[in-house]
């Protein structure tokens, strides 16, 4: 088991402060709006604008990004949370930063006149969701503007993996939160990051993580292995623990040699697998730095994974948070 420091309970995410833009539509939607199926595309925010005006029902909008997901389920569960990250101006600013408050997460928002990014999830019938992502003033963060007092107090540093586009700046997230004194956990975020930026992973990985997770897409893609026990193998060898998710098979984490298996929670229809990642790391992660053992962490981050794939969007809604609680009790 990885130990922390008792003194340093917080989780401290950074990431793109971005807006989620949700539609249901159908795999030809998908397809006309030149998005990839299950992975996420970079577009301009007219591109967005022209596929919002396509859609067959109005869009819903709410806070978004992969890291800002999972530290707002940490702020949900009751964990000391911090999300660090750069905004624009306007309507979308202020829902997320009044959301990150409302949901007891500590805001450290960089300031930036540029449009707040965002995210527009295309929700197919099969459940799947497919991103085109329009970063704007989240892309505009300074590897000077980030330092390690960003950080300070923190157990666990979870940098968002789409950093790796800017290399300058994960590189300075990653030695910040390092020499603060935090555990570094990385979640890979997608098949399509992974594959564009295959060599900087492994070079950041090696150097700075301590915990990291990936699905079964993202770790073929990382590893190059095509058998499940083989891929967890190699990841566990390049970080304390490692994670490897396998839907609704439920998830394997191995460290220092021993592999734990976590079946699955729950057993009703799933919705919508938006944040259903995002909310398995809050789970996990905050098992993790409040003294849980692996197998607690992971099967609290299943449950956190089940309940948002109960409804659409990447937020759970109070119910379901009661009972997340109930269980933890």
């Amino acid at each position: 088991m990885v130990e922390f420091d008792k003194e340093k309970r917080r989780i401290t995410g950074i990431g793109s402060v971005l807006v989620d833009i949700l539609v249901h539509e159908t795999d030809a939607f998908v397809e006309k709006a030149e998005a990839v199926k299950g992975g996420m595309t970079y577009v301009s925010p007219d591109h967005i604008e022209q596929a919002i005006s396509e859609a067959s029902d109005p869009p819903v909008m709410v806070p978004g990004g992969a890291a800002c997901n999972t530290i707002i389920g940490v702020g949900r569960l009751g964990g000391e949370a911090r999300f660090v990250g750069k905004s624009g101006n306007g309507q979308l600013a202020g829902l997320f930063e009044s959301n990150l408050a409302a949901s007891n997460v500590e805001p450290v928002l960089l300031k930036s006149p540029s449009l707040t990014g965002r995210v527009l999830s295309i929700i197919t019938p099969d459940a799947q969701r497919s991103m085109l992502t329009y970063l704007g003033a989240s892309a505009e963060v300074r590897a000077q503007e980030i330092t390690p007092q960003h950080f300070e107090g923190t157990g666990i540093a979870l940098v968002e993996g789409y950093l790796v586009f800017n290399p300058e700046i994960m590189r300075a997230a990653l030695s910040a939160a390092k020499d603060a004194g935090a555990r570094v956990a990385l979640d890979l975020s997608s098949f399509t990051v992974v594959e564009e930026a295959r060599g900087f992973l492994d070079e950041i990985v090696d150097t700075y993580v301590d915990i990291l997770i990936a699905n079964e897409d993202e770790a073929r893609a990382f590893t190059g292995c095509s058998d499940e026990a083989e891929a967890l193998r190699v990841l566990g060898e390049k970080a304390d623990v490692a994670v490897l998710k396998v839907g609704e098979r439920g998830s394997f984490i191995a460290s220092r040699g021993t592999v734990l298996s976590v079946p699955p929670e729950g057993n009703g229809a799933v919705v919508d697998t938006t944040g259903a990642g995002d909310l398995w790391a809050s789970g996990f992660l905050y098992g993790m730095v409040s003294g849980y053992s692996l197998g607690e962490s992971g099967a609290l981050g299943s449950l956190c994974g089940y309940e948002v794939c109960r409804v659409v969007g990447a937020n759970i809604p109070e119910e379901g948070w009661d009972r997340i609680r109930s269980a933890l009790k």
